[in-house]
């Protein structure tokens, strides 16, 4: 049947319909089919009262196969899908569902008669995070089930809701215990309801819609409270009008609606870049070239060094995903103040609803202070997260190696430092990688494993795999100046201070990154994080490097007194107590004497050749590092902005980006800006092989 994609069984009178494609059960070519094969056999079986439906090994299903998407596959026409079909059954079919029950999984739950589920389980209709709705018919039957301002979140947000959530608003009638058989469960349950006349059908369901009645302005307000964050995304939009239809149409017609809106976001530039996103991350995990028969280290146990900022909040993400982790820091002192900052970020989470207080509780006994470096000798990982300065982390990792177990991970959350210099005087080299964490740790998602020259492939695999377990995306990096994230960024920083030498302001060059996608642009940043920080460390570089290239700009801000919103002026100007950038004659009138007093000649710039300064820079800068083979592909550097930078995701990342422009057009126009500009525009070799074939930057990969 459907080459066993799907099995049928009958059982004590019930047709057990069971999907069997691994890993998650999608639903592939061939699995629809089986399922309607089956159905048919047990409505023409005398012997069978009653139909469950349900996946094997670890889902139930997860959802439509996202591969088949934009690629012109035939599909099954309305009133052919299972979706369709199943509602239809002469007999009563029950969903029992385990793991995940995710777009078109949920969607075809709904399509039958009763779901039960383990109290694990997750349910959610998640298309819009890769730029599509639900197109079988999930926008039209989770409102009648759960009523439309429900539907709404859950559709417009894409949220993974657990069982017991989604049994209180009515996607689930019952749920079962998670150690309980569900096949036998399902089957009990199924006899139960097996002679109940009428059967429960979902798109029968019109009682959840006085909501809309008593506030028929929900999908206006809908819309207007998303405007900013959805701005050049069509699918949250779309998500709203056909849950909109399910209200106001016949369901008939309201499925129609549904097919109508889903159409045009399919092969839109915005869901391309997001089912891009979505495969690069999966990807980014991956180490291609580990050694077959690697180890895997077990970690149950970490250590951090460092009771400041960074390290409070690497130690609460040990925390939040059930790890107990112990933090090091040289006095009491430091550890009270660290253990307080810890304690006022959850406390913030509680007031926000994110977590409750017990959750809180829970965590902050999973994170223990000490000052010995003995006592986190038997963590199975410890992560330095002290001063960015080599001489103080080369004395901790000395202090590291003395007395951390065999075969212990030491992490170095540096961003810049050199991996091999951190480790020097180390003595089990083998053991020792990056682990760069960004800022808030506790927030950030990405986690860049930086390989030394000496680190085991078990230490690289291990870092990768510790990212996942706390919930971070793991992306490897090469040994080089500022990694693969911080380096690639770097000339796109450079240039929005260059843009500002040229004739630029400070909103212009927010403003078209803003426009991009941004949630705020770099100069607003900055304010944020307080000009100061930078401005310390370009004095030191400064020191360190003659040749260093200065900010005059930002220097002469901060020598004025302007470090951003902590002293209401910046980059921009604030009001007391409002954190609204205001540009600022100020600022205008500083550039116009620096540039004057250096002889640098200003001109206008159009926002086009703003962002392409910007981006292009970077683009060619990543080009760099992946012929040095730094970084083993394009697609690791585009989840390294999308989560290290705020890239936008609908865009899909930095070299994706970038081929929507194309890699000729973008090299050839670095040549001219490296004719024109000089040394720092210097176009890569790969960018020029690439260009020369009419190749794909996101397709590069280079390993070896």
């Amino acid at each position: 049947m459907s080459g066993q994609l799907v099995r049928f069984e009958v059982e004590d009178g019930i047709g057990v319909i069971t999907v069997d494609n691994p890993p998650v059960n999608a639903l592939s070519p061939g699995v629809p089919e089986g399922i309607l094969e089956s159905v048919a056999k047990g409505n023409k079986d005398p012997n069978v009262k009653a139909m469950v439906l349900m996946g094997a090994g670890r889902s139930f299903i997860a959802g439509a196969d996202i591969r088949q998407f934009g690629k012109g596959a035939k599909r099954l026409g309305i009133g052919e899908r299972p979706v369709d079909v199943l509602e239809k059954s002469e007999k009563p079919i029950v969903a029992a569902i385990h793991g995940f029950a995710l777009g078109g999984g949920l969607e075809t739950a709904m399509a039958c008669n009763y779901r039960i589920a383990k109290k694990a389980t997750k349910v959610g209709l998640p298309e819009v995070l890769i730029g599509l709705l639900p197109g079988g018919c999930g926008t039209q039957r989770l409102p009648r089930l759960v009523g439309p301002k429900i539907a709404l979140d859950m559709i417009v947000t894409g949220r993974h809701v657990p069982a017991e959530e989604a049994k209180g608003y009515g996607v689930l009638d019952a749920l079962i215990d998670d150690k309980a058989d569900l096949r036998a469960e399902a089957i009990k349950f199924a006899k139960s309801i097996a002679d109940k006349k009428p059967m429960p059908i979902v798109s029968k369901m019109t009682t959840k819609f006085d909501e809309y009645k008593n506030d028929p302005g929900m999908f206006d307000k809908m819309r207007k409270s998303i405007e900013k964050k959805a701005k050049g995304q069509p699918a949250p939009f779309a998500c709203i009008d056909a849950v909109e239809a399910a209200v106001t149409l016949p369901y008939d017609q309201g499925i129609v609606r549904e097919r109508e809106l889903f159409a045009p976001l399919e092969n839109s530039d915005a869901s391309k870049g997001l089912r891009y996103a979505f495969f690069a991350e999966r990807q980014a995990g991956r180490l291609p070239d580990l050694p077959e028969g690697t180890k895997q280290k077990k970690i149950e146990k970490g250590a951090v060094i460092g009771a400041g900022t960074m390290g409070g909040g690497i130690a609460m993400s040990f925390a939040d995903f059930g790890v107990p982790v112990k933090i090091l820091d040289s006095t009491q002192e430091a550890l009270d103040r660290g253990m307080k900052r810890v304690k006022d970020n959850y406390a913030v989470a509680v007031k926000r609803g994110s977590i409750t207080q017990a959750q809180m509780d829970e965590r902050l006994k999973l994170i223990e202070p000490v000052l010995a470096y003995e006592d986190i000798g038997q963590a199975d990982v410890v992560i330095e997260a002290v001063f960015e300065e080599l001489g103080v982390k080369q004395e901790v990792f000395r202090k590291l190696d003395a007395v951390m177990k065999p075969g212990a991970l030491l992490l170095s959350n540096t961003s810049t430092i050199d991996v091999d210099k951190i480790g020097a005087d180390v003595k089990r080299k083998k053991d020792v990688a990056g682990a760069h964490f960004f800022s808030p740790a506790n927030v950030m998602r990405l986690l860049e494993v930086v390989e030394g020259t000496e680190s085991a492939p078990e230490t690289i695999a291990a870092a990768m795999q510790l990212g996942k377990q706390i919930g971070k995306v793991s992306a490897w990096a090469g040994n080089t100046d500022g990694f693969v994230a911080n380096r690639s960024r770097g000339p796109f920083t450079a240039e929005a201070s260059i843009l500002l030498e040229d004739g630029a302001l400070p909103e212009q060059v927010d403003k078209v990154l803003v426009d991009f996608g941004y949630p705020m642009g770099p100069f607003a940043v900055g304010d944020l994080a307080g000009l100061d920080i930078g401005w310390a460390v370009r004095k030191r570089k400064a020191a360190e490097d003659p040749t260093f290239r200065k900010n005059p700009i930002a220097d002469r801000l901060c020598e004025m007194g302007r470090f951003g919103q902590k002293t209401g002026a910046g980059w921009y100007r604030y009001e007391k107590g409002d954190r609204t950038p205001h540009p600022d004659p100020i600022v205008a009138q500083t550039i116009k004497e620096v540039t004057s007093s250096l002889g640098i000649k200003q001109r206008s710039f159009t926002e086009d050749e703003i962002l392409r300064r910007l981006l292009f820079a970077s683009v060619n800068e990543a080009c760099k590092i992946l012929e040095e083979k730094k970084a083993r592909r394009a697609s690791d550097v585009d989840i390294m902005w999308l989560y290290g930078f705020g890239f936008p995701r609908y865009r899909g990342g930095l070299m994706f980006w970038a081929d929507t422009i194309g890699s000729k057009d973008i090299y050839e126009q670095i040549v001219r800006w490296h004719n024109e500009l000089g040394p720092r525009w210097r176009p890569s070799a790969l960018l020029k092989e690439v260009a020369s074939k009419g190749g794909k930057l996101s397709e590069i990969v280079m390993m070896g």
